[in-house]
């Protein structure tokens, strides 16, 4: 068993164990006691408690002296050197050993503590109280030169993939210098830790591996699921993202390997949380990185001896269903029900089905289907005011049926419906999609999947994309299909044909997946098209013009999706507050933005544009009565700022 606490100076002044206290009240004190083998304690144990449940004495003036049998008597060391307290020395390499640690956030510890080190930034003040003294170099820097030289180092790296592994260990030695360059550097560094380097730390990942972040659920927890949970150290938990790793990015099933890597450890988890934090403003301690390992289909890793996750084919049908059941179920017991729960990166088959059993028991969101949803109807919104009328004036074709492409669809008729004031259905008619058979009519509709079905209009069938084109007259061309080069020269040149300023959204990533780069777009179309990408382009000049091409990221939304949720204390989750974080996305466009031809707003201001939207998704859940945070503050918005998390140091005591 284990325990391992986390309290600040109130709680712990008194001990002996402790630097002596200096400054003033409102400074905190940085402390981390961890003995192995440990015992499990709640939050809510208090520090007297867990000294007496090791045996230990607090004398009337506070000073503690830990008594406990576990560990061997102390034996004379003939070296000189120091005891060998807990025999570990004079063991053998078959002898099992016990081990203890003890340790307090000061010295050498304190360096090595990720959520209190702040290298050389420490104080002379702090360097004397914590035992710092000689373990640092003599100079004191401020928090914002750390900034300025660790960005220094970073624009030396030439591969994006040495960039991520300085990010990686930079998050794992100092996280509140890591948000803080993430913060304020979001438009150079988010393409670093998320799309599109995040495709090739994916696949690399196995490789890299330094030290999991996160947790590992396997089919070998079964039935162990909630003591799994337990084991984690924080307990405020306010946000899981979640994946089975089947289906990473457009590059397929990658298995534990890709689920657990995008960001510092854990891959597609780790960097989505990483984005709750630096732009949603969401406590790095309330974020839970999950892989749910069923094994993989992938031969290559199944083939691989450095592979890191269960070497067997993936589990499916009840065996799944069962150990996903026990998962939620588990994540509900141990943090309550308004705990934000993020599926990303499952398969269509999956992703669809937790969706609809969960949406009304859990506060789920799927990324693939809502948040992409959302980000790509806001797109649209802006995009109206280049091509003018109402989404209910255009036409839509897809190239892509799955979770992406039917979850942007179903949006965009959601919102045509409440605009209009018309039938869901009536709203639908007027979207096409086409996935790897052709274009998705009636006459297919007995063999495709259920999540397919309400676009299955009466059409003479379509192989070719190209001839979709010509036969539906789109407005819109969008792309979901995890293929590189399919909006081809001819489809391209079609579209411009049909539309003074056609609408083409190529949205699949990585980059090399994506349907047509943003240069092709503007140079096939004679620089008419409105054009915006899943991975990032860069500007494209043309006869004379620039043109700064958008990115349809999902980082515009759900981490101030999420933010909201959790401000408003939101128990499940609805379409309409999606639409309003669409909404609320389009609204934050300039003139100056429209002038170079963008239909989302830039990333430099994301924490803004974060707490508008969650001011926006926390009205909408007051309204439908689905928020639990009552009264309603009066002002939503400057609530969610005031809520945000600040990767500023605290001055220690």
């Amino acid at each position: 068993m284990a325990f391992s606490i986390d309290h600040s100076l109130s709680d712990l002044t008194k001990l002996s164990l402790l630097p002596k206290p200096l400054g003033h009240a409102s400074d905190m004190f940085p402390f981390r006691l961890s003995v192995f083998p440990r015992v499990h304690l709640s939050h809510r144990t208090s520090t007297s408690r867990l000294l007496s449940s090791l045996g230990s004495k607090v004398d009337p003036n506070g000073s503690v002296l830990i008594e406990t049998t576990t560990p061997p008597s102390p034996s004379p060391d003939v070296t000189g050197g120091v005891q060998d307290v807990y025999g570990e020395d004079a063991a053998t390499e078959d002898m099992p050993i016990t081990p203890w640690s003890l340790s307090v956030a000061s010295g050498y510890t304190l360096l090595r503590d990720p959520h209190h080190n702040k290298g050389l930034a420490f104080s002379q003040r702090e360097r004397d109280a914590h035992y710092l003294r000689g373990l640092l170099p003599p100079t004191v820097i401020s928090q914002d030169l750390q900034v300025k030289k660790m960005m220094h180092t970073l624009r030396h790296y030439q591969v994006p993939l040495q960039r991520y592994m300085a990010m990686m260990d930079l998050q794992e030695t100092n996280e509140r210098l890591f948000y803080k360059l993430l913060i304020e550097h979001v438009e150079e560094l988010l393409p670093v830790v998320y799309t599109p380097t995040v495709g090739e730390a994916c696949q690399k990942y196995g490789s890299i591996f330094l030290r999991p972040q996160g947790l590992f659920i396997s089919l070998k927890e079964k039935g162990k699921i909630l003591e799994v949970l337990r084991n984690w150290p924080e307990k405020n938990i306010q946000v899981i993202v979640v994946t089975d790793g089947e289906r990473i990015l457009g590059l397929g099933d990658l298995g534990c390997q890709a689920s657990y890597l995008i960001f510092f450890g854990m891959g597609i988890p780790v960097g989505k949380l990483s984005l709750y934090t630096a732009l949603g403003g969401v406590r790095p301690s309330a974020c839970l990185p999950v892989t749910i390992d069923v094994g993989t289909n992938n031969e290559k890793l199944l083939n691989d001896e450095f592979y890191i996750g269960l070497r067997q084919r993936r589990a499916t049908g009840e065996e799944y269903s069962e150990l996903m059941h026990e998962f939620m179920t588990a994540v509900k017991q141990n943090y309550g029900e308004k705990v934000v729960i993020q599926f990303e990166d499952f398969a269509n088959h999956n992703a669809f089905d937790l969706l609809a059993k969960y949406g009304t028991t859990h506060l789920v969101f799927n990324d693939d289907i809502q948040g992409t949803a959302s980000v790509v109807l806001a797109g649209l919104i802006g995009a109206l005011r280049f091509v003018g009328g109402s989404l209910a004036n255009h036409r839509f074709l897809f190239l892509g049926a799955g979770e992406a492409g039917t979850g942007i669809a179903e949006l965009i008729a959601l919102e045509i419906s409440k605009k209009c004031q018309i039938p869901l259905e009536e709203a639908r008619k007027n979207i096409w999609l086409v996935d790897s058979k052709g274009l998705i009519v009636s006459s297919r509709k007995e063999s495709i999947q259920h999540f397919k079905k309400p676009w299955a209009h009466d059409h003479k069938p379509i192989k070719e994309l190209v001839d979709a084109v010509k036969a539906i007259k789109p407005t819109v061309l969008i792309g979901t299909s995890g293929v590189g080069q399919t909006f081809t020269q001819e489809v391209v040149e079609t579209m411009a044909e049909l539309n003074e300023k056609p609408i083409i959204l190529s949205l699949s990533n990585p980059t090399s997946q994506s349907e047509c780069t943003a240069e092709q777009a503007y140079t096939w179309s004679k620089g008419r098209a409105i054009f915006a990408s899943g991975s990032p382009f860069a500007p494209v000049e043309y006869e004379g013009k620039t043109f700064v091409p958008g990115q349809a990221n999902n980082a515009y939304i759900f981490p101030g999706f999420g933010l909201g949720l959790i401000m408003s204390g939101t128990i499940r989750v609805h379409d309409d507050m999606l639409l309003a974080a669409s909404e609320a996305l389009a609204e934050q466009l300039k003139e100056e933005h429209y002038e170079k031809g963008m239909i989302f707003p830039p990333f430099r201001n994301i924490r803004k544009i974060s707490a508008r939207i969650a001011a926006k998704v926390a009205a909408k859940a007051y309204e439908l009565g689905l928020a639990t945070r009552l009264p309603q503050p009066k002002e939503l918005e400057k609530c969610a700022e005031s809520s945000m998390y600040s990767p500023s140091y605290h001055s220690y005591r």
